[in-house]
């Protein structure tokens, strides 16, 4: 009875210890990202370039970018701030590998383009109006 309890014990400090393993973030050299914002409001959607961020943290796991509201959260002061555009809904799209970065932004802005039933009003931030800055997760 006695090992059984020990077993049972150890399985789930196991199951507990490899989940906060999994959790935890990784700093990387760099990763590419764009951002997309749109509102209810109207038919314009912007989209940045796809930018290189240098010292960006991922989930060690997922290899998905951590803290991507503090970025989606710059967009959007930019919008609130420099462009008078409140309340835009803003999305982050990250990768550490480019080519499969490119093919994700081709498909996105290809869904408000031509091809959509709804026409849309696309327009492009360029690097220069907006960049994304790295975000620190050390400490979190």
């Amino acid at each position: 009875m006695k090992l059984l309890k020990h077993l049972t014990l150890a399985i789930a400090m196991m199951a507990f210890g490899s989940s906060n393993v999994s959790a935890q973030d990784v700093k990387v050299p760099h990763a590419y990202m764009f951002g997309f914002a749109a509102s209810f409001n109207d038919s314009t959607v912007y989209f940045t370039n796809i930018q290189k961020v240098d010292s960006v943290w991922i989930t060690k796991k997922k290899k998905m970018l951590s803290g991507r509201n503090h970025y989606s959260y710059q967009l959007r002061e930019f919008f609130t701030q420099k462009r008078q555009l409140p309340n835009r809904t803003c999305v982050v799209v990250a990768n550490v590998d480019r080519k499969k970065l490119e093919k994700k932004y081709i498909k996105m802005k290809n869904k408000y383009l031509a091809n959509s039933k709804k026409p849309y009003d696309v327009r492009t931030i360029s690097e220069e109006e907006f960049k994304f800055l790295p975000v620190d997760m050390s400490d979190r």
